[in-house]
């Protein structure tokens, strides 16, 4: 299990229009927003990403750069990616399940295709969402086992207000007896 306040795995990753993304070198003021996400077969995926594509704007005004990742290859990427016509949302592309595992994501196995008649990949992750500092450590995270019930990005943006305004630590580092 990743633990705030500690740091991340690393994640190195080819993007569509960015070169390549490396988390501990991502130079975000504040934090970068990680949005691991089923893939191009998934349409609540896709209408999860139209809601961060539109406000990544308000997130950048805040310090935060966003990236939306998947264990798809360049080709289905380029396709979410117009499907959600992006213009400053990062793609990033052809995530390792073995580094998905790392990230403490959840592995599910294809059910053929689905309600859009796209074919689900052989094997792909369960959605994600962190956010990490500069220094690569966790600050918030929320993992999920199946593609429903996902963190509100306009809820988060008010969160990241009262972050920003309290300098509110990370929270949930306790590791020690219970």
């Amino acid at each position: 299990m990743l633990m705030p306040r500690q740091k991340t795995p690393n994640l190195s990753l080819p993007t569509l229009n960015d070169g390549t993304f490396n988390l501990s070198s991502d130079g975000a003021e504040r934090y970068t927003l990680v949005t691991f996400y089923r893939g191009l077969h998934c349409p609540i995926c896709a209408n999860y990403l139209k809601e961060l594509e539109r406000l990544t704007p308000e997130f950048a005004e805040r310090g935060v750069k966003t990236i939306a990742i998947s264990s798809d290859g360049k080709e289905r990427t380029e396709e979410m990616a117009a499907k959600i016509d992006a213009k400053s949302l990062r793609f990033a592309y052809d995530l390792p399940l073995s580094v998905a595992r790392e990230w403490g994501l959840y592995i599910s196995t294809s059910r053929g295709k689905t309600s859009i008649g796209i074919e689900e990949p052989a094997l792909f992750s369960e959605p994600g969402v962190f956010l990490v500092t500069p220094e690569q450590t966790l600050y918030y995270a929320s993992v999920q086992t199946m593609p429903f019930v996902r963190p509100v990005f306009k809820e988060m943006i008010g969160a990241l207000d009262f972050v920003i305004a309290n300098d509110y630590p990370g929270r949930g580092e306790y590791t020690g007896e219970v």
